[in-house]
């Protein structure tokens, strides 16, 4: 029984969904079971699912940082942000650690609850404890088709498992959070064992409202490809309790060290630099001023709110969409969203106690004086990028990055501070501010939903500045008509389009003489042929974009993949990119959805071990296994 146990908890490295068999389940489901069932408790089976999916360093390096992080644009990275892809990283996410572990354990519990009740051999609790382990399987699964697209959901039953169509895995999870929901008895008390729960201590309300509002998102994401029924899934939650204060948040503790409750963003090597994307959502956006939220030392180094920065032809590329290509802003924004400077440090903030100095073992972190240098390697001039505010565009920078040592060097970019990589947060897999702003995007649809589309919208971002304590800027931000860097502003009354061109300074980097242009918004023609910049859509995409910033990064990616918003600008294509061929030199100036990943490959094992469903898959894929091959609720 105690190797049992133990493999119920951590169940071997090498076990996978898509094998030919599951020796570890049939264990699970042989008869032998049942002499020590007293002993076999469905709350273990659940902890050890939800522990190990918060991904151990290994796997959350490769999914949640360099998967998630990069293609959800929350930070600044290659890889599959230009298609690329990494088959090692993949299966051990796929197989090893996420099927051969947090799927078997959960399926595990369903089934060992259900022979339990079966058999009448139960606690007071267990029928609970059923609903729970099937709603943490609905996310699990939901997590897994927003990943690669068609997958199985009869798993774990000693053969290879039938592929089933993303339209029937979500019909599938939609169900099963309704009867799970409707089954949760509130008036039961598990408090003796709370500490297998890891989010909630086994609060069944809390759970319910959980259920509740994921399926509000699972029901959101069908919104573009069959409407009808995410109507009418959406309408059927939002009548129930949803997941609206702080303390129903869906988050787990993390921990320091090398285990699966270690933080997932822990790892010194990752610099998690911001990204292009946000910080052009941030510029400017809700017209709060630096100086408002900067240390005294810092105020003479914020520029005037017309002044772009340092022009660097030679050096920076300007082959892209990017409206911030091309220039260095040498000092500070003049507005900004507050939230920016928690989420990312001013680089050289040295005394800033949220300041992150990895990796220990160098200075990069605090080295901010960089060089531009020629195409032999003589220095052209020096950059010092302490107290300054920039995010280069990903992609192919071709000869003007090989002399560019400042763009993507540690201490030159804003980088999550502190307290997101040491392992004191709360990793968050579901918060209010997404159950808002769900609500708002319905009734925007016109959707029947429990409070008006302003409200939510506004309590959305109350939550978001709630949890990074700078609730006092709210009421301004909210009234605020000011346009960021692509056009959008957070007052839900102001809904007129910006300017066509709108005049900025900036300096010639090389010789400091100063210029002005006229500078546009960047067209998005993934949303609405790009003729949409400010409508209430946007606003509420673009506000819970930034509130999912850092922890729901998948969220993002499934946001933009849905509907095309926030606007992402498009990787720099100095040279071609190898593993995105539509775009080029010609069209870097338009969105594509051929420009943006749209899910990972399955892994190379999956055609060997079961040809049968990877086949299956495919066809229900209706395209090539393949990053760039949209997925069902996704073909936008």
């Amino acid at each position: 029984m105690k190797a049992f146990l133990r493999r119920a908890l951590l169940p071997a490295a090498a076990l996978m969904l898509l094998t030919t068999a599951c020796n570890d389940f049939d264990e699970i489901n042989a008869d032998p079971y049942l002499a020590t069932e007293s002993q076999v408790q469905v709350e273990y089976f659940i902890n050890g699912s939800i522990i190990g999916s918060q991904m151990d360093p290994h796997i959350a390096e490769r999914v949640f940082v360099l998967y998630w992080k990069t293609a959800g644009r929350q930070q600044a990275g290659g890889g599959i942000s230009t298609g690329g892809y990494n088959d090692g990283w993949s299966s051990d996410y796929y197989g090893a650690g996420y099927l051969g572990g947090w799927l078997n354990s959960i399926y595990a519990a369903v089934q060992v609850a259900e022979k339990q009740i079966a058999t009448g051999n139960i606690k007071e609790y267990t029928g609970n404890l059923l609903q729970v382990a099937r709603i943490w399987r609905v996310y699990l699964l939901s997590e897994l088709t927003d990943n690669f697209g068609p997958i199985p959901i009869n798993g774990f039953e000693g053969k290879n498992p039938e592929f089933s169509d993303e339209k029937t895995v979500y019909y599938y999870l939609l169900d099963e959070l309704k009867d799970a929901s409707a089954k949760l008895d509130l008036g039961i008390s598990s408090s003796a064992i709370s500490k297998y729960d890891q989010a909630y201590g086994y609060n069944y309300a809390k759970w319910q409202k959980y259920a509740n509002s994921m399926r509000l998102r699972l029901a959101m994401r069908l919104s573009e490809v069959d409407p009808a029924k995410a109507k009418a899934e959406f309408e059927a939650a939002a009548a129930g309790p949803l997941l609206t204060a702080a303390d129903e948040t869906f988050q787990i503790q993390e921990t320091a060290g090398w285990d699966a409750l270690t933080g997932v963003m822990t790892r010194e090597w990752n610099y998690f630099p911001i990204s292009a994307t946000i910080n052009n959502l941030y510029l400017g956006l809700g017209g709060i001023t630096s100086a408002e939220q900067v240390k005294p030392a810092q105020l003479p180094f914020i520029k005037p709110q017309d002044y772009l920065g340092l022009r660097f032809a030679d050096h920076f590329t300007t082959m892209t969409n990017d409206p911030s290509a091309g220039y260095w802003l040498d000092g500070l924004p003049n507005t900004i969203d507050p939230r920016a400077y928690k989420t990312y440090i001013i680089p050289g903030d040295v005394d800033n106690s949220d300041f992150n100095a990895y990796p220990s073992w160098d200075n990069t972190a605090k080295t901010t004086e960089r060089t531009l240098v020629d195409a032999a390697g003589a220095t052209v001039t020096k950059i010092e990028a302490k107290n300054t505010w920039n995010a280069p565009a990903n992609g192919d920078w071709g000869a003007k990055g090989a002399k560019n040592n400042v763009r993507s060097y540690n201490g030159t970019i804003p980088r999550h501070g502190q307290h997101l990589r040491n392992g004191t947060s709360k990793r968050i897999f579901f918060a209010p501010w997404e159950t808002y702003f769900l609500l708002a995007e319905a009734a925007v649809r016109g959707w029947t939903v429990p409070m008006s589309g302003q409200a939510a919208y506004e309590a959305g971002i109350d939550a978001s500045f709630a949890y990074w304590n700078v609730a006092g800027f709210a009421t301004a931000y909210k009234a605020s008509t000011a346009y960021n860097r692509v056009g959008t502003s957070v007052s839900w009354a102001h809904v007129a389009e910006p300017p066509a061109t709108y005049p900025m300074k900036f300096k010639d980097g090389y010789t400091n003489a100063e210029g002005t242009v006229n500078k546009t918004y960047p067209v998005n023609n993934l949303y609405k042929n790009g003729a949409v910049k400010n409508d209430l859509l946007t606003k509420i995409i673009t506000q819970k974009f930034i509130a999912q910033t850092p922890w729901l990064p998948l969220e993002a990616w499934s946001d933009h993949r849905r509907l095309g918003l926030p606007f992402f600008e498009n990787p720099a294509v100095e040279n071609p990119l190898v593993n995105m061929p539509a775009l080029n030199a010609s069209n870097y100036m338009t969105s594509n959805i051929k420009f943006f990943p749209q899910r990972l490959k399955y892994p190379s094992s999956l055609p060997a071990s079961n040809a049968r469903g990877y086949d299956q898959a495919l066809n229900f894929l209706g395209s090539v296994d393949g990053t760039l091959s949209p997925l069902w609720w996704a073909k936008h």
